[in-house]
């Protein structure tokens, strides 16, 4: 009489982080801007480093050609306004769910429901090489407490999301990340968890994982210090004076960094992509008037508008399109860090 297992169809080896590792080996030019993008980040927060740190990419990442050919636009973007701002690509593999969906490229690289997450990683960690080796900081959402041990090396910046951050499991894996965290207000809007999953990232953990040799071990961790909020709105927008003094409010109560970025799509957007910019214009003028609470802002960005529906083939979707969230173009993107540059400049 069978107990365990009863609704599993099979089990599929994957392969060990290890070893795809040695697959895959980090270049020196990947690994420097690894280094030197984390630093910089962290400076920021920090308050060492007076610029604006910018997330900013595709909701999620479904096609290499059209991530790279962003990639190398917002890497010479970002030498333009490196005075004023950190440009910090988004390279989101993994997508939360309400219910079903595709779940992201890790979990699904060919679009199809095949879920041949060997594949998956495979690609996701290429791309990672092939974007910090132009030099370009990369910023992901973690959300299986698994998929770090194989790609995180090559990440700069990692979101915990609204679903994910009242989750022990998550907090508990931040606490061990090599890089700084953010973790975004639940979808209601509520400031509290995210603060508590702050003060519990930056605590020392031990927990069930996977070592690099892909064996169940118990991990321990030293805490991470570069825990922070990330305002996405809830019920209303909270990128407002108001939500922000809210913010702040709470983060000194704790005696936690008053590091605040602010996330210009999900409710600060009302899930409009073209509202971003309402948002993010919002946001800049709080800073130039002095809010240096604020150190980072988030946009949803890809090389053209709106969204698209997965068909499963590349072939018959437009290019450069996301599948999952709206997403500004490259063009209004473009515009938005420029004006934020110029105004930025002025006031200095």
């Amino acid at each position: 009489m069978k107990t365990y297992d009863v609704r599993v169809k099979e089990f599929i080896p994957l392969v060990a982080p290890a070893a795809l590792k040695e697959e895959l080996p980090v270049s020196e030019a990947s690994a420097q801007a690894v280094i030197h993008g984390r630093q910089a980040i962290q400076d920021i927060i920090d308050k060492k480093d007076p610029r604006l740190l910018i997330i900013t990419g595709p909701c999620s990442i479904h096609d290499e050609k059209a991530a790279l050919e962003y990639a190398d636009r917002l890497k010479q973007l970002s030498r333009e306004v490196a005075d004023t701002m950190l440009l910090v690509m988004r390279v989101y593999f993994e997508k939360p769910r309400t219910t079903v969906g595709w779940k992201g490229m890790i979990n699904d690289p060919d679009l199809d429901g095949s879920c041949d997450m060997s594949q998956g990683l495979r690609r996701a960690r290429t791309l990672l090489m092939q974007v910090t080796e132009m030099g370009l900081p990369t910023a992901t959402e973690l959300l299986d407490p698994i998929t770090p041990q194989y790609i995180a090396g090559l990440v700069c910046w990692t979101a915990i999301g609204a679903r994910t951050t009242e989750s022990q499991t998550h907090r508990e894996m931040a606490s061990g990340l090599s890089m700084p965290v953010g973790f975004k207000n639940c979808t209601d809007g509520s400031l509290t968890n995210a603060v508590n999953a702050m003060i519990a990232a930056g605590s020392s953990q031990s927990f069930l994982g996977i070592d690099p040799q892909g064996h169940t071990s118990i991990v321990t961790t030293t805490g991470n210090p570069y825990a922070h909020i990330v305002l996405r709105g809830g019920e209303r927008p909270n990128y407002d004076s108001v939500s922000i003094r809210e913010a702040i409010g709470l983060l000194r109560n704790k005696n936690l960094p008053e590091a605040i970025m602010v996330d210009c799509s999900h409710a600060n957007s009302h899930k409009r992509h073209e509202e971003q910019a309402v948002a993010w214009q919002d946001t800049v003028k709080q800073r130039i008037d002095g809010m240096d609470a604020i150190i980072g802002l988030m946009l949803e960005s890809h090389l053209f508008e709106g969204q698209q529906k997965n068909t499963g083939d590349l072939a018959t979707m437009r290019y450069g399109v996301s599948i999952t969230d709206a997403c500004i173009s490259w063009e209004a993107t473009e515009a938005l860090i420029r004006s934020a540059h110029n105004q930025l400049s002025t006031a200095r």
